[in-house]
């Protein structure tokens, strides 16, 4: 969906420019475009890097596993059902650090580890009941656990806004920093919701079952 929403835009460009004989401009602009995208690939490049090495250095240290014990009691409130010293908690934990601190990329591979390892939990869970191996269960649907994590990293509770500050100060912004408090206000009403929606979807699911 998104490629033809981007290739229907750059036709309205490309027909806009044409059309008002601006097409040198528009040449310009792309060229400058392209230079300028490069730059802020390269900056990114070197903050994620920074912090992607951080947090494994942190994990190495067994910086994460203190800091999934500090968490525990709110992620047994979110997950419930996953097991005290389960992987996929070191990796959720990992996921929302760095959500917590802007940084969405840099979370990626610790939410698809996460999700990995809950969809294993859930097949575990499904063989159990079906007196099967796991490897023999093919999952039609995700878990409570699987949804309520996409929706709380989706929703992203975010302290520090590296990213969005990165980019700001990349595009000359006087202030970048000034994104912090609105966005921990934002942030912190979006996660909020998610938490309660994920609780009562949920309990609705129990009851269900």
């Amino acid at each position: 969906m998104l490629n033809y929403l981007w290739g229907v835009m750059i036709l309205i460009g490309l027909s806009y420019g044409i059309i008002t004989g601006q097409v040198e401009a528009l040449s310009n602009a792309a060229i400058d475009s392209a230079g300028e995208a490069v730059t802020l690939a390269l900056t990114m490049l070197g903050i994620m890097a920074m912090w992607t090495g951080l947090m494994e250095t942190a994990r190495q240290a067994g910086l994460m596993d203190k800091m999934t014990k500090g968490m525990t009691p709110l992620l047994c409130f979110l997950f419930p059902r996953i097991p005290k010293d389960h992987k996929a908690k070191e990796y959720i934990t990992a996921n929302i650090i760095a959500n917590i601190l802007g940084l969405g990329w840099a979370a990626t591979p610790m939410g698809l580890k996460a999700m990995k390892e809950l969809a294993a939990l859930e097949r575990e869970r499904l063989a159990h009941k079906q007196n099967m191996s796991p490897d023999e269960i093919q999952l039609k649907s995700a878990s409570d656990e699987m949804c309520t994590f996409l929706v709380i990293n989706i929703s992203s509770l975010q302290l520090i806004p590296v990213s969005v500050i990165a980019y700001r100060t990349q595009y000359g912004a006087v202030n970048p920093a000034s994104i912090v408090l609105p966005g921990l206000i934002a942030t912190v009403f979006s996660t909020a919701v998610a938490i309660l929606f994920c609780r009562i979807m949920c309990r609705r699911g129990e009851k269900k079952n």
